[in-house]
């Protein structure tokens, strides 16, 4: 079977001119040089495509793939992590994980929070503001909690992010506005354990390998799991394995979630507890980092015992099965 990996190399980006937080979300050649290693060891063909312009490229050109392995990210829109998957469906090439539309909806928190909230899933209540003139509108309680609406990895969260007053509310949602180009995301701050949980799958087929909890050490920004806290956590962060009863909420919340959204075959689910212990769905990424020792998925399986190749094993099985024959 032939596999192409199409992906955003972060160095491309960064040799372009765009700054470090921009291409944050983008990959290390480390990463994509893993996945190639891993699927040739299960007995693929691989072909590395890149970024969508190169895919483009490839596909006028008359160049096919029995399935691509796609982690694009993407660079503008809210639709930019669903532009190869819909690229690829129209030629009708299968691909590993969720479609065009679970990635256009799940990249807007706001949105992916709506229908959460319609499952009767737990999660905090929440505004979303798209101009300063709405800042004022925001009636929630505080302490709030302030994010880019359609960011990852941690973006445009800071120490600052946990709001105590209108004042404070005002200047950070301006200073995102501003910053993001994008509405804002201000939902009640939830002051309990923060939990990630991995699965693979598709559907009732999906299975948790583990729920890791997100402890800060001394040298973290405090109360948040923030930009600066992801890119250095091996001096800001210590991540855990939890099996206990609301560990297991979380896993119990996080599946109903991936399979209400209609996820597939791997990725992240995020959940932070309130003030009564009840984990609350707060995103989900089902286009999760693959970087071995480095993103909380591979970070995760390894510490449940599952290595790096049984990670990406499994995320293909989920894939060949869902597509059959084809």
């Amino acid at each position: 079977m032939k596999v192409g990996i199409t992906y955003d190399l972060r160095d491309d980006y960064l040799a372009e001119g765009y700054g470090e937080e921009e291409t944050a979300e983008f990959d290390h050649p480390r990463t994509i040089a893993a996945i190639d290693d891993t699927l040739r060891s299960l007995g693929y063909e691989t072909d590395r495509i890149g970024h969508i312009r190169a895919l483009v490229r490839r596909l006028v050109a008359g160049d096919r793939w029995d399935l691509v392995f796609n982690i694009a990210e993407g660079l503008r829109g809210f639709g930019r992590e669903a532009q190869i998957p819909a690229l690829l469906d129209a030629w009708e090439i299968p691909y590993v994980f969720s479609d065009p539309l679970v990635l256009s909806l799940t990249l807007h928190k706001g949105m992916t929070k709506r229908v959460i909230r319609d499952l009767g899933i737990p999660t905090p209540d929440f505004a979303v503001v798209e101009t300063p003139e709405e800042i004022a509108a925001v009636k929630l309680p505080f302490p709030l909690f302030a994010k880019p609406v359609a960011e990852g990895t941690g973006k445009g969260v800071t120490a600052a992010s946990k709001i105590g007053d209108p004042e404070e509310l005002g200047r950070i949602c301006r200073q995102l506005l501003a910053d993001f180009r994008q509405p804002v995301l201000v939902e009640t701050f939830l002051p309990g354990r923060e939990f990630t949980v991995g699965i693979i799958g598709t559907g009732r087929e999906a299975f948790v390998p583990a729920v890791m909890e997100v402890h800060l050490t001394e040298k973290a920004e405090k109360e948040v799991y923030s930009y600066a806290n992801k890119e250095d956590w091996h001096e800001r962060i210590e991540y855990r394995l939890a099996d206990d009863v609301p560990a297991r909420a979380a896993l119990k919340t996080a599946l109903a979630a991936w399979r209400g959204l209609g996820c597939r075959d791997g990725g992240r689910i995020d959940l932070r507890a309130d003030a009564n212990g009840t984990p609350n769905f707060i995103e989900v990424n089902p286009l999760a980092g693959l970087r071995p020792g480095h993103s909380d998925l591979p970070i995760l399986c390894e510490l449940a015992g599952m290595p790096y190749r049984e990670l990406i094993a499994g995320i293909m099985c989920s894939a060949r099965k869902r597509i059959g024959d084809r």
